[in-house]
C-alpha cells in the first residue's frame, strides 16, 4: 500500500514508545507534534558566539525545520533599526501538515537601546513573547528598568504583574543570541551570559565543542559547534541536547541547529537570508 509523506510521519508519531498505552492515537499525535513545536520555539532562543565584526543591519535568517527528512515548519530571525533603537523579531510557524493536528504560530520581539558601554549590540529594554502552540497560549512581556535594575514582568493572559531584581548585565533570551555573537570563542572553554527568563535570573553556560565543515543547500561552511545549557521555562526545559553550528568567521552566522527527540532529530537549516 502506498503511503504519502504525511501518512508516514503520522505512522511514526503513533508508534513511538514513550507514551502510555492508554493515550488515544489523536492524543499521541498531539504530544509528538508538541515536541516538533518545541523545536520551532527552540530555534527562537538559539545561541552563537565569537568576537566579531559589527552586525549588518538589516540582517535576516530564514530556516527550514525538518524531521526525518520531512519539512515540519519554518523559522526566521531578523535584526532591524527601529528609530534610535534596535529591534529583533523572531517567528516560527508549523508546516500545513503539522498545523492540521497542531498549529504553531510564535513571535518573539526584543528592543534594545544603543548603549556601547553595555555591549556592542546594545542594551535590552523590552521583551515580548506571543506563543500559540495547539491550545496552549502565552502572551508575556518584560520591561527592563535600568535605573533601578528591575525587570517588570507581565502575563497578559493571567493578568499578572510582578517586579524582580536583576543584575545590570542581564539580557533577555533573544538579545543574548546577538550578544554571544560578539564574544571571544575558544574551543574547550565555556562562555557564560546572564539571562532573565521565566521570572528567574539564569547564568547560562554555552559549551564550545569543536570546529566542523558542513554542506547545506546554501553552501559549504566551516563552522564552530556550540551547545547551550539552560533549563528555563522558556525553552531549554525541553528534553534533549541542543547543538548549533556557527560559521567560523567574523559574523558567526547560525547555519544549523539540531536536537534529538524520541524518534530521530529535529534540524533547523538556513535556507536564505540577508547578512
Amino acid at each position: 500500500m502506498h503511503m504519502n509523506s504525511d501518512d508516514t510521519v503520522r505512522n511514526i508519531l503513533c508508534r513511538t514508545p514513550f507514551l502510555k498505552r492508554k493515550r488515544t492515537d489523536s492524543s499521541a499525535i498531539r504530544v509528538r507534534l508538541r515536541m516538533v513545536s518545541g523545536i520551532l520555539f527552540l530555534f527562537l532562543f538559539g545561541f552563537s558566539i565569537a568576537h566579531a565584526e559589527p552586525f549588518k543591519v538589516p540582517e535576516k535568517f530564514i530556516y527550514d525545520l525538518t524531521w526525518a527528512g520531512i519539512k515540519a515548519g519554518t523559522a526566521s530571525l531578523e535584526l532591524t533599526n527601529d528609530g534610535d533603537r534596535v529591534k529583533i523579531v523572531s517567528t516560527a510557524q508549523s508546516a500545513p501538515w503539522v498545523s492540521f493536528f497542531y498549529t504553531v504560530d510564535d513571535r518573539i520581539e526584543s528592543i534594545l537601546s544603543h548603549n556601547p558601554a553595555f555591549s556592542s549590540i546594545g542594551q535590552p529594554v523590552q521583551y515580548r513573547i506571543k506563543i500559540r502552540e495547539g491550545s496552549h497560549r502565552r502572551d508575556k512581556e518584560v520591561v527592563f528598568d535600568r535605573n533601578s535594575n528591575k525587570a517588570i514582568y507581565r502575563d497578559y493572559l493571567k493578568n499578572e504583574k510582578k517586579e524582580f531584581d536583576v543584575p545590570p548585565s542581564v539580557f533577555d533570551p533573544i538579545s543574548s543570541f546577538y550578544y554571544l555573537r560578539t564574544l571571544t570563542l575558544t574551543v574547550g572553554e565555556p562562555v557564560y551570559v546572564t539571562i532573565f527568563d521565566s521570572k528567574k535570573v539564569w547564568n547560562v553556560e554555552v559549551q564550545v565543542l569543536r570546529r566542523e565543515k558542513i554542506t547545506l543547500p546554501t553552501g559549504t561552511f566551516n563552522t564552530i559547534v556550540v551547545k547551550p545549557n539552560m533549563k528555563s521555562e522558556g525553552i531549554f526545559y525541553r528534553k534533549g541536547e541542543i547543538f548549533i553550528w556557527l560559521t567560523d568567521d567574523g559574523k558567526h552566522i547560525p547555519v544549523q541547529l539540531q536536537t534529538k527527540v524520541a524518534v530521530g532529530h529535529i534540524t533547523a537549516t538556513l535556507v536564505k537570508g540577508i547578512y
